[in-house]
């Protein structure tokens, strides 16, 4: 009788359940872009409703809701695997709706992912989501007992839709805990394992969370027009991270032209590592140091000398170049400043002599 006595509960809360999803993002599918290449949601909505029922079944109802009502979040390829979050997940979040947005296309992947597939890959590999280049890893693979986990979350429900381009599974929470105060504070409100250009681990989410954030400090320099110079610390990115993963303070001096971006590789990265100090260092405590201070840069054996500018001028000089735009950016890991030229590799003195 205690079963029959609730038997309302199935209907409302699933209703209760569309209504949140549709309210939740309907305001954010404005900014969604239109993909052309796409079928249109009635040439797939037989197979959207069947992956739908196959959902609400193993108790994903939001999930399922938000499949048919806006079925663009999840799918933006030919392929696509959705890892579908438990309602209580949801349900019990404050977020707004481009951050519920942003923690639904973390949990779609641009690729066809059944769990046979995903035991074929190796602990430390990483997966592509639809979220801003953010990736996933897999953090546990175990072929014998056929569990896989993904950012240490349990795939719980494999395969709970397999048909044609779409496959479906549930996981036991969300990838991420999506705090907001990440924003606030210069970090990405979805927290992601780094991964290199191979797509392998390189940091995880426990540790990524102690260490400078470099897709912030690449998005804040271009967004300020050092444009030349985030592109040249993005393509050198990967080797920074290998031999520096737990750099957990940093002083970025960005030129506002930097000509050695077309340069080879390996001369590349070492000029953009010329021009990052270890250590976070903001305009008043360059200002104090004593003259001609050195600082230690990223490149073993060579440093900058800070000095004042011509005259005895109370301007700051860093290897000869004025500091134009002093904390341009800074957070708790990382300062930015601006400086008016590139640092000279042959300027540079190497302390190794």
């Amino acid at each position: 009788m205690a079963c029959s006595s609730n038997w309302w509960r199935a209907p409302v809360y699933f209703t209760v359940s569309v209504l949140l999803a549709f309210l939740a993002i309907s305001t954010a599918l404005r900014s969604l872009p239109k993909n052309e290449s796409l079928p249109t949601t009635s040439a797939i909505a037989p197979l959207l409703l069947d992956a739908s029922t196959a959902l609400r079944k193993s108790g994903f109802n939001i999930i399922a809701a938000l499949l048919q009502i806006t079925p663009e979040i999840f799918i933006s390829s030919p392929q696509s695997t959705i890892f579908a979050i438990p309602d209580s997940s949801i349900a019990n979040a404050s977020h707004t709706s481009w951050l519920l947005k942003h923690l639904f296309q973390y949990h779609a992947s641009p690729l066809q992912l059944p769990m046979k597939e995903l035991l074929k890959r190796h602990k430390g590999s990483c997966l592509p989501t639809l979220f801003h280049g953010k990736n996933v890893a897999l953090t546990k693979v175990d072929v014998k007992e056929r569990i896989v986990e993904i950012n240490h979350v349990l795939v719980s429900h494999p395969d709970i839709f397999l048909d044609g381009p779409l496959t479906i599974h549930g996981v036991l929470g969300p990838f991420t805990s999506m705090d907001p105060r990440f924003v606030n504070q210069g970090w990405d409100h979805i927290q992601a394992p780094i991964c290199d250009s191979n797509l392998s681990l390189v940091s995880e989410v426990a540790d990524a969370k102690n260490v400078v954030e470099w897709t912030h400090v690449i998005r804040l320099l271009s967004s300020k027009g050092f444009v030349s110079f985030a592109i040249g610390l993005n393509s050198v990115l990967d080797g920074i991270l290998y031999d520096k993963m737990k750099l957990n303070s940093v002083t970025v001096f960005a030129p506002p032209e930097f000509s050695f971006v077309a340069s080879a590789s390996a001369l590349l990265e070492k000029i953009v590592r010329l021009h990052i100090v270890p250590r976070k260092l903001t305009y008043t405590e360059l200002a104090s140091l004593p003259a001609n201070a050195s600082l230690t840069t990223l490149v073993p054996g060579h440093v900058l000398e800070v000095s004042e500018g011509v005259n005895n001028t109370r301007e700051l000089m860093i290897n000869e170049a004025k500091i134009v735009a002093p904390n341009l950016f800074e957070s708790k890991k990382f300062v930015i400043h601006g400086i008016s030229q590139a640092f000279e590799l042959d300027e540079l003195p190497n302390t190794s002599r």
